[in-house]
């Protein structure tokens, strides 16, 4: 199965890429369908999607956020056909372990936006950082280490693309954060962007490519 809206992200985050690329990866569009759409075992699906990527290492910039979409759409989409408890069995706690390595920070923030539909609440960098990932609680260090950057530039969220692309050149290169920021930072910024504003976020991208294929991704599953 596929959930209508990763079917949306895929086909946006293909075509973005294809625009600001030379390689044309929507063609690969379909193919990507397959490999989220088949009944197949999770670990069985991840092998299929790295097959799609060592076939066409054009695209190997977007493997890991690719996996944080097929990960989603396990969440959203195939463990429906599973045992209600299956998230909590030992099968799983395995699988875990064998990917913990795999994705990107993109992964919680589209678990944010399936719970903002969820509750129907307007997606929001401050609620991301406080609520959903508790950056101020104690037990949460980890994630404040990552989100630091974030959480010390939300007065970004005032400030011109320009900007943020120049917060995001500055975040150092083991920074967990810093792959996302500048189209995260950019989509709460702008929730609803027209293609015109999309044409400035991509002109003060470092990233073409792969910063607006998370761009679509995030506004097309919002």
């Amino acid at each position: 199965m596929i959930d209508p809206k990763i079917e949306s992200a895929i086909e946006a985050a293909l075509t973005a890429f294809s625009r600001y690329n030379s390689f044309d990866a929507a063609q690969l569009t379909l193919r990507f369908y397959d490999v989220f759409a088949s009944d197949d075992d999770f670990l069985s699906k991840v092998n299929s999607l790295d097959a799609a990527f060592d076939d066409y290492p054009q695209l190997e910039i977007l493997r890991e956020i690719f996996f944080d979409l097929l990960m989603i759409n396990f969440f959203s989409a195939d463990v429906k056909k599973l045992e209600d408890d299956y998230l909590e069995t030992k099968e799983w706690e395995e699988i875990e372990e064998e990917t913990l390595d795999r994705g990107t920070e993109l992964l919680n923030l589209l678990l944010y936006l399936n719970e903002c539909e969820d509750e129907d609440i307007e997606p929001d960098l401050e609620d991301y950082l406080k609520e959903f990932l508790l950056v101020d609680e104690d037990e949460f260090q980890d994630e404040y280490r990552i989100y630091e950057p974030v959480i010390k530039n939300q007065i970004l969220m005032e400030s011109p693309v320009e900007e943020i692309s120049r917060v995001a050149e500055t975040l150092p290169d083991d920074s967990e954060i810093k792959e996302i920021f500048y189209p995260m930072m950019c989509f709460f910024q702008n929730l609803e962007a027209s293609d015109e504003e999309k044409t400035m976020i991509a002109e003060y991208s470092l990233n073409k490519d792969f910063d607006m294929a998370v761009v679509e991704i995030l506004i097309n599953f919002k």
